[in-house]
């Protein structure tokens, strides 16, 4: 059952993009210190500009970009492999690319590069995991095997987040602090390295168009091959493009953000109940509303900051936030059925 009726649905997209406005507007205007924006904007405040600038502007732009990311990422992974329960980090993309942008904080070569390596090592990892995946999870035919993809994936993450602990328990304790920091998920500056931001916008938009192209495609893929293929599309093509697409995803998010957890879970079971399941309103929607919930987020950690007299990682919050809400999401799916 949809809440938003399909001439409602226009409507409904359009006040989701207001609402992201607002929500990026917020965080941009506030957190732990106050700025004045009147000044950053007509240069009478300098060093409210360059917070502006170089800190709250990037931050806001970049948390909007891996809210979608996640959870378009999670949108096709549920959709590709008929289940539910699937997330971003479940085909082991999130296990390669955490191992990868640890190796990078540790390994002598990679420190000199700073955060700019540990982000270019943590998409590689996500790419070389899911390159794995893949190769381990077709079968003979060529054909992805969406049982075995989920085993691999969680093979392939418990292996990683024995690598990392192993990592973290023969480095200095200020070096396995600033590993577990990334680990957890967080938007701070601190973590990412110069051009993550445009590099990162480039992926995200390139993924997303591809996925929105291929909507058509995904929604006959949800009939099954056989009704899919009757009504031209090849199943396998289809398969490969999202899986890759939603890869590409994932892998640019961990890349500069670290593991963010339920964005990529509770948007899309929020989306479908809200406009159904055609791809073709459920990828913006679930981009828009992904964006939405971790720009706020992210605004929610840094107006804490006073309380803790520390920044909490936001992949906290969200796993805070998400658990409970994703039991309400499933608890009213039910009593509506």
């Amino acid at each position: 059952m949809r809440l938003v009726s399909r001439s409602r649905v226009p409507l409904f997209l359009a006040g989701l993009v207001g609402l992201l406005l607002v929500a990026g507007f917020l965080s941009i205007g506030f957190g732990a210190t106050s700025l004045d924006l009147w000044g950053a904007f007509d240069g009478t405040a300098a060093v409210d500009r360059l917070v502006l600038l170089h800190e709250r502007l990037p931050r806001t732009v970049l948390a909007a970009l891996v809210g979608a990311a996640l959870s378009v990422a999670g949108l096709v992974f549920q959709a590709v492999l008929a289940n539910p329960l699937a997330d971003p980090y479940v085909i082991g993309v999130a296990g390669g690319a955490a191992l990868g942008g640890s190796l990078a904080m540790v390994l002598p070569g990679m420190v000199l590069l700073g955060h700019a390596g540990v982000s270019v090592a943590a998409f590689l990892g996500g790419l070389g995991a899911v390159a794995l995946t893949w190769r381990l999870s077709r079968d003979r035919r060529g054909r992805m095997r969406a049982y075995e993809v989920l085993l691999v994936g969680v093979v392939f993450n418990t292996f990683a987040s024995a690598a990392i602990m192993f990592l973290k328990s023969v480095v200095r304790a200020e070096k396995a602090q600033e590993m577990l920091l990334w680990l957890m998920g967080t938007l701070s500056s601190d973590v990412r390295g110069p051009g993550a931001l445009l590099v990162t916008l480039a992926i995200v938009v390139f993924a997303l168009g591809l996925l929105f192209v291929s909507a058509p495609s995904l929604n006959a893929l949800a009939l099954g091959d056989e009704d899919a293929a009757s009504v031209g599309v090849d199943p396998a093509r289809t398969t490969r493009r999202a899986f890759l697409a939603g890869s590409l995803l994932v892998a640019a998010a961990v890349s500069v953000a670290g593991m963010i957890g339920f964005v990529g879970l509770i948007v899309p079971h929020a989306v479908r109940s809200l406009v159904g399941s055609d791809h073709r309103v459920t990828i913006p929607a679930s981009a828009l509303l992904g964006a939405v919930f971790l720009v706020l987020a992210d605004l929610l950690t840094r107006l804490l900051f006073p309380v803790f007299e520390t920044e909490a990682p936001v992949g906290v919050l969200t796993a805070l936030v998400g658990g409970p809400a994703f039991i309400w999401l499933l608890k009213r799916g039910g009593d509506r059925a």
